[in-house]
């Protein structure tokens, strides 16, 4: 059918919209306040709403008919360390895609009963922490979804702004959490002792010397270590640190753990030291659907005219929207890539966007779930 999105009518309240998710960040499985908010906004516009007695997070559902279609937001915020103190931020837009999801959830309440489409709202906690997206899977809650669309702001370095791309390749990432043991001495004495210090710098060093083909996007990088203790004179004997390890694929990725776990044991009897990794917040690489990203791209096309449709963006950042697909591989699911002129990049403290372009993702958003429902 043919939709159209009424930008004056649907701008002001999705500005208001988002300055009030904006002013309320919250951390993964923490949004509470985030969670009454929209479901208070579903529940005025119509849709029946399911919250959850396990975790935060709401979903809206309407409309009948024999396909569903669901659209997906992200709701955590980030927590940075800043000279002001730690403050959470809404540092990776998630603000912004709830803003357009709930937009677009508006625009299409009056025409739903045309739709013969069931509409499924997806407000989903944790995306940053890689499990929320299960967490939802868990419950069923995609058991019958034909269609599922998500959308995501991009940097300057992958999208001009005014352009919109029809998926978003995402790679495969985990965090890798290490235990070093070594032996405590005093300061004066360090051939008595192990240096828990020392054995993680060497790590950092063999890390950095990783070697893969170019032409597959990867890294691994040390993003937080603790040793020591408040006496200066005493050799550290324990030290946790973190790794974040990213590829393009998930094969990829299980074959830079297995490097960096061989790395690890082999260093370990350098020095005598144990070192012991747990793997956490795997999250797998994007699985994108032909006809979805059809649906998308003409959506776009629509929307902002062919010129501003531009290829899938390839990102080394990872998604827990992915995890849909992953475990439910009959779903047909893209993700919305929308530039809004994103400095200096997302997770960052000073990230800023502008929101001038929120309207056209809610309408792009809208538009893909006509289409999906259309056949």
């Amino acid at each position: 059918m043919d939709f159209r999105f009424d930008r004056q009518r649907w701008q002001p309240y999705l500005e208001q919209v988002f300055q009030q998710l904006h002013a309320m960040p919250e951390p993964a499985w923490q949004e509470y306040k985030t969670t009454q908010f929209l479901q208070q906004q579903l529940a005025s516009l119509g849709y029946q709403t399911i919250t959850f007695a396990d975790c935060t997070g709401v979903v809206g559902v309407l409309g009948s008919g024999n396909c569903t279609v669901a659209l997906r937001a992200d709701m955590d915020a980030l927590c940075h360390r800043t000279d002001k103190g730690d403050r959470l931020i809404h540092s990776c837009g998630h603000d912004a895609h709830m803003s357009m999801v709930l937009t677009a959830a508006a625009a299409l309440r009056p025409i739903l009963p045309r739709l013969n489409c069931r509409l499924k709202i997806i407000f989903q906690p944790a995306e940053e922490t890689g499990q929320g997206a299960r967490r939802l899977v868990e419950k069923g809650l995609l058991d019958d979804v034909n269609f599922l669309f998500g959308v995501h702001l991009r940097p300057v370095q992958e999208l001009a702004a005014g352009r919109a791309a029809p998926a978003i390749q995402n790679g495969a990432a985990c965090l890798l959490q290490g235990l070093v043991k070594g032996q405590s001495a005093h300061g004066a004495r360090p051939h008595l002792g192990i240096n828990v210090i020392e054995v993680a710098a060497m790590l950092v060093q063999l890390i950095n010397g990783l070697r893969w083909d170019p032409r597959q996007p990867a890294s691994v990088k040390m993003t937080s270590l603790q040793a020591g203790q408040a006496a200066g004179n005493i050799i550290p004997d324990l030290a946790d640190f973190t790794l974040d390890v990213r590829a393009q694929t998930n094969r990829h990725l299980e074959q830079l753990v297995q490097a960096v776990e061989q790395m690890s044991a082999g260093l370990a009897g350098i020095y005598g030291a144990a070192i012991k990794l747990t793997q956490q917040a795997v999250t797998p690489a994007a699985l994108v659907n032909e006809q979805a990203m059809a649906i998308i791209a003409r959506a776009i096309t629509d929307t902002l005219g062919e010129p501003n449709l531009a290829p899938p963006v390839q990102t080394p950042g990872a998604e827990d929207f992915h995890y849909y697909t992953w475990l439910r591989p009959a779903v047909k699911a893209t993700m919305l890539g929308l530039g809004c002129r994103l400095t200096p990049g997302l997770h960052h403290p000073d990230m800023v966007f502008e929101r001038q372009y929120l309207p056209d993702g809610a309408a792009i958003l809208a538009r893909a779930v006509c289409y999906a429902a259309a056949g």
